[in-house]
Formats: C-alpha cells, structure tokens, sequence
C-alpha cells in the first residue's frame, strides 16, 4: 500500500522553478528504475546519483575509499557528496520546456539521513559533524534546495541486501545488512519527522517492478506536480 503524508513549511522561498521531486530509499530499494520511468514525459529533467562522478575525483574514488574504511573516509565523501547534489538542485532547467525537476536522493538526505547515521556510528569526529551540519544549515538558508516532494521508495533492509549483491557493484560488495538497517532507521526517523518541509509519498518497494510502476502511474499526476505554479 502506498500512502501520502503532508507536511507544510511556511518558510520555504517561492520561486519560478521547476517542480522538485526527490526519489529517496534505502540502496537497492529502485530509485534508478524509479526515475527511468518517467523519461516518457519530455517536460521532466532527471538527475541519477552522480556515481560515476564520486568515483573519479580527480583520480581518486570516493565511493571506493567511503566504503574500504568509512571512518577516514566519511567526512570528505559527504562533502563531496553535498557539493555534487547542490549542483543538481540548483543548476537551472535545460530547456525552458522543463516543469519538473527530478533526482536520486538530495541534499536533505546526506544532512538528515546519511551524516546522522555517520556521526551515530562515530564515523564523524564531532568537528567533522559540525562542519558538514554548519555547511548545510548555510545552504539551506541562503539558497534555494527547497523540495516539493519526496517520493520514498520503502524497502525492508533484508531486501535491499539481496538486490544489492545480486547487481554487483564492487562498491558495495563488503557493505554488511547492519549498514542497510542502519539506513533504513535514518530514513524512517527522517520521513517522520517536522523537519522534513514538503510532502512524502511512500511507495511499497518491497514488492515486484511492475506493482511499483502501477502505483507510479496512479501518482503520476502528483510526482509531476498537479497545479504546481511555481
């Protein structure tokens, strides 16, 4: 079953933008799949996760490193990480055809999901925590990353596992179902919090590719932004 969750955020600044959606989920919970759905809709610019530019900085991959000992390495991956999302959030649309704005993840989530999980496993020395929060609370106030919805592919860890080593990236190989869980928690507390300033709605991934597709076409009107007037 699928359900959507309002939250209003008085505060947010109205821009003529285009309509932002953010796939978020667990890894391996189809947030790619997710987004190459919509490309039959040609006013919809999509943003995958920038993988392939987190492993090639400047010869050095960062993904790679993050997951060989996450404790060195979480606090330059992150920064990295909110750089290259900020990018994608901000950047202006590619053609003035485009009404709606999507991608894998975003710049809430490193802060409120994958930077608190770090600092919760000590991954994060406290400075190192406090320089990633200061550097998104600065962004957040004096940009626009402002979300419109969240659309939150829900998945049990135990099935992201499985899907994770069934596609092999290498990355991921020693990634332990602790992690996963560790993720999950992060978004449930996320996603049920005040903090999160838009609208959420929770798809059931656990389920087949084409169960997901169907609730996607039933939202369709939604996700690409109904009245939006931005």
């Amino acid at each position: 079953m699928s359900n959507i969750k309002t939250i209003t955020n008085a505060t947010r600044v109205i821009t003529k933008r285009p309509f932002r959606v953010s796939i978020e989920g667990n890894i391996g919970s189809g947030k790619s799949t997710c987004i190459k759905y919509f490309d039959k809709y040609p006013n919809v610019e999509k943003h995958s996760e920038p993988i392939e530019e987190w492993r090639s900085v400047s010869g050095h991959n960062l993904l790679g490193l993050l997951y060989s000992d996450m404790s060195q390495w979480t606090f330059a991956f992150q920064h990295y990480v909110h750089l290259s999302r900020l990018k994608i959030q901000t950047s202006p649309p590619s053609s003035p055809n485009i009404t709606v704005k999507m991608f894998e993840r975003s710049v809430h989530s490193s802060r409120h999901c994958f930077v608190e999980n770090s600092k919760q496993q000590e991954h994060l020395q406290e400075a190192e925590y406090e320089v990633l929060a200061q550097w998104f609370d600065y962004t957040e106030k004096n940009l626009d990353v402002s979300l419109d919805l969240i659309v939150y592919l829900r998945t049990t860890p135990t099935t992201v596992w499985e899907r994770m080593l069934q596609r092999g990236r290498a990355e991921e190989s020693e990634v332990p179902l602790e992690y996963l869980q560790q993720v999950h928690e992060s978004y449930e507390k996320w996603l049920s919090s005040a903090d999160v300033g838009c609208e959420v709605l929770t798809i059931d991934a656990d389920r087949a590719l084409a169960l997901v597709a169907d609730d996607l076409q039933r939202y369709s009107y939604k996700i690409l932004g109904g009245n939006h007037t931005n």
